[in-house]
């Protein structure tokens, strides 16, 4: 029996709207409060280096009043960890940063810096919040997420949302699958998350082994039409729908 699929909605082009005039509005507190009224298990929130969208006050203000869970997704760099110690949210992703990027292009490559993540994993769990490793769905870096202690991944669905024909997605599908199968033999929680939108959703939620995914871009382009509770409601339906279909199918 398929185990339930979870939603994180991710608000940072909340914040990147109001950046866009350096001003006050929208809120992306309330964004936050509002999905999870609307089905979000949980918000999630990209504090980069260079704080274009989501900046200290959002998380600080997320951490005191959300209902759900925060997932703070960082770079792990030393101020990062610090923050990451100071606030103490349910979780913390550790992600690649470029400053360059428009936004997150790749997986954390973990099997290169084996040595430093694990280091930045112990320090945030045992601060009491449990980590995720950002990867691609490659069976290497699922390993090495593992063995760095990490108690969750998140698989980079970017190449299979960025698939421009049924042969490509149905690859990238594959290599999603297998490498949330790896991972949940491996005693991880799978999520997943990058690209995903009303049209692609249903077939990466049909994994059984994936338990929660992190979507936002497609959230906040739909609720300029429909509004922000309508836009997760839906995007919870499809999930649920997949989740409740017989087998895996693609």
């Amino acid at each position: 029996m398929k185990g339930e699929i979870l939603l994180g909605v991710n608000i940072d082009h909340v914040a990147t709207l109001r950046e866009a005039r350096r001003g006050q509005d929208p809120e992306p507190v309330l964004a936050a409060l509002e999905a999870e009224q609307s089905g979000a298990d949980a918000i999630t929130v990209h504090l980069r280096e260079d704080r274009r969208h989501i900046n200290e006050r959002d998380v600080e203000l997320l951490a005191r009043v959300l209902k759900t869970r925060m997932n703070l997704e960082m770079a792990a760099t030393a101020a990062m960890l610090a923050i990451g110690e100071r606030l103490r949210p349910a979780d913390i992703c550790f992600v690649p940063e470029r400053r360059e990027e428009l936004t997150t292009e790749g997986g954390l490559d973990v099997v290169s810096s084996l040595s430093r993540i694990r280091d930045a994993v112990a320090r945030i769990q045992e601060n009491g919040t449990d980590v995720s490793l950002f990867i691609d769905s490659d069976l290497e870096q699922v390993e090495a997420a593992s063995s760095c202690g990490a108690r969750k991944i998140e698989l980079h669905t970017g190449k299979y949302s960025g698939a421009d024909n049924d042969v490509l997605r149905r690859n990238e599908r594959d290599k999603i699958h297998a490498a949330a199968r790896l991972g949940h033999e491996l005693g991880l929680q799978v999520n997943a998350g990058h690209g995903l939108n009303y049209h692609n959703v249903q077939s990466i939620a049909g994994i059984s082994e994936i338990v929660e995914l992190n979507i936002g871009h497609s959230i906040i382009c739909r609720a300029v039409f429909c509004g922000l509770s309508g836009a997760v409601r839906e995007m919870k339906r499809l999930m649920v729908e997949a989740r409740s279909a017989p087998g895996d199918g693609f």
